[in-house]
């Protein structure tokens, strides 16, 4: 079994590379089966280790990926300044080479990449992370213009499938009240989330005009991708950037 992924589908400059994993063609056993990316799931640290080796070879990428300690905030870590913080949750890069990793298994990865290719990003947004700021934060740190960036929303789990209790809306609604069109009641007395559309909503509020995304849910497909709420413990896939 190989190493499988998918790319963005968008119209960025050639010297952008960028990746989102399947969860396929790795080395890990059972609910981690088979290419868990993440190191903190309860995983075996060798197969972990074994399948980012893996990642690097399939991917050809430059270095080995600065892996964040992710915690659902809003931090960002500016990888040309040579220190990781110790948490964070978003990424960029102005120098070749830097890769720009974040993980997910129903989160957003939300990637962002500069029309000249002069600066890329990455950022995980879950909900915690969306009402929080973190795209918000990492547009700032890209320190271009946002109508000079291109936007891709990968991999998440799908509004059918993602249900949440009115403490998650009422956080959306506390800064935007229009972002209740993300959310349908379900007659449970909770609601279903488009956390697809929330994450457009915001780019779009900063002035981000290219957004793209893929459809793909990794609640309902079990094949290509981990899925903390369909599996409760699962791997990690990844979603990468970097300039060439």
């Amino acid at each position: 079994m190989t190493i499988e992924w998918i790319a963005p589908d968008w119209r960025a400059p050639a010297n952008v590379r960028a990746l989102s994993t399947w969860r396929t063609g790795g080395v890990s056993a059972g609910a981690y089966a088979s290419l868990n990316l993440g190191d903190h799931v309860g995983d075996s640290p060798a197969a972990v280790a074994q399948n980012r080796r893996l990642l690097r070879e399939a991917a050809r990428l430059p270095a080995d990926p600065p892996w964040l300690r992710q915690v659902h905030g809003s931090r960002v870590a500016d990888l040309d300044s040579g220190e990781l913080p110790r948490e964070a949750d978003a990424a960029v890069a102005r120098r070749p080479g830097r890769i720009c990793a974040i993980l997910s298994a129903d989160c957003l990865p939300v990637l962002f990449a500069e029309e000249r290719g002069g600066a890329v990003g990455a950022a995980h947004a879950g909900w915690r992370g969306l009402a929080a700021g973190v795209l918000e934060a990492a547009v700032r740190a890209l320190a271009v213009p946002p109508s000079r960036l291109l936007a891709w929303i990968g991999p998440g789990i799908g509004a059918e499938h993602y249900e949440v209790g009115a403490q998650v809306r009422d956080a959306f609604l506390a800064a935007d009240p229009a972002a209740a069109a993300a959310f349908r009641p379900n007659g449970r007395g909770r609601y279903l989330a488009d956390l697809a559309w929330a994450a457009r909503r915001r780019l779009a509020a900063l002035g981000v005009e290219r957004i793209h995304r893929t459809a793909d849910c990794t609640y309902a497909d079990a094949n290509r991708y981990f899925s903390y709420r369909r599996e409760g413990c699962c791997g990690r896939q990844a979603t990468l950037i970097w300039l060439a």
